[in-house]
């Protein structure tokens, strides 16, 4: 048995507790939503303004309010864009493990993970081809030429820290008032079925790491290419091509001065703390990624 077929199997009463609750929660993206015909970047609030990445920053002090509101509708789009990519990738990892050999009898929740997956890039596509586009991603493809225990943990922990930090925005902004009543439903949509998600991928990670084992060459290796993924994942959030529809000027050097902001920086090791001290508690991290901050 593969070390994620045995986790899965500890894992198992969970599992099918979160697919019942999917069940009882499915829904139609398609039909949920009533989409507007048109939304005004410069009047209502998209983003939360402290979570825009230029908040603290002598550029986002300079803004006039119309401007500081255009910033977060794109922000918005870079954000829900993030996800996009983000969810792509985590529907590749999942199909590539649904119905493996060993894994078949993990099949069920495995297919409302990919379902509810894909609903929620409907939402976030949605958004972004309506009013705004979708952003690149400058995230590099994740590695798969591991031995498969490895990129088994790997897949799963990278899933978890992504979407750790991803609800907290979401957690924020759903109980924003003065966002737009249509980001503010996103954002609790995402988080009401991330959260079942994130059961799951706490628990799944945490019997992964027990299962592997590994020496302390590998648990290194391991936790250096987690270190590079939450430095990374945070890069996203400070988009040039955001700065440069938002208006802008110098959107390169933007980013990078947004990136080394002291307010930035602290805030990034705010929203990230719950995540780490997961990782920490579970012996996965033992020391903090410092690029990251």
């Amino acid at each position: 048995m593969s070390a994620l077929a045995s986790a899965l199997a500890q894992v198992s009463q969970t599992a099918d507790r979160l697919s019942r609750l999917s069940v009882r929660a499915h829904q139609n993206p398609y039909t949920l939503v009533d989409w507007p015909s048109a939304v005004d970047p410069e009047r209502d609030w998209f983003s939360t303004p402290e979570y825009v990445s230029l908040h603290g920053t002598a550029v986002w002090a300079a803004l006039d309010d119309g401007a500081r509101h255009r910033v977060a509708f794109h922000e918005a789009a870079g954000f829900y864009s993030l996800n996009i990519h983000g969810e792509k990738t985590l529907i590749q990892g999942l199909a590539a493990r649904l119905y493996r050999t060993d894994l078949a009898g993990a099949a069920g929740y495995l297919h409302h993970f990919l379902d509810e997956e894909n609903k929620h890039s409907v939402y976030f596509g949605g958004f972004c081809t309506r009013y705004a586009r979708v952003h690149r991603s400058r995230q590099a493809p994740w590695r798969t030429d591991r031995p498969r225990d490895v990129d088994d943990f790997l897949f799963f922990a990278k899933t978890l820290i992504f979407e750790e930090i991803v609800d907290h925005y979401n957690r924020v902004q759903a109980r924003d008032t003065r966002l737009h009543p249509l980001a503010r439903f996103i954002n609790d949509n995402h988080h009401r079925e991330e959260a079942r998600h994130l059961v799951f991928g706490r628990r799944l990670v945490t019997e992964l790491w027990r299962e592997g084992d590994w020496d302390a060459p590998t648990a290194a290796e391991i936790r250096d290419d987690l270190a590079r993924f939450v430095t990374a994942t945070w890069r996203e959030y400070y988009h040039p091509d955001v700065y440069a529809d938002a208006g802008l000027d110098d959107p390169w050097e933007l980013a990078e001065a947004a990136w080394s902001a002291p307010d930035q920086r602290a805030h990034r090791r705010r929203v990230s703390a719950d995540c780490l001290r997961f990782l920490a508690a579970a012996g996965i991290l033992t020391e903090e990624p410092a690029d990251a901050f």
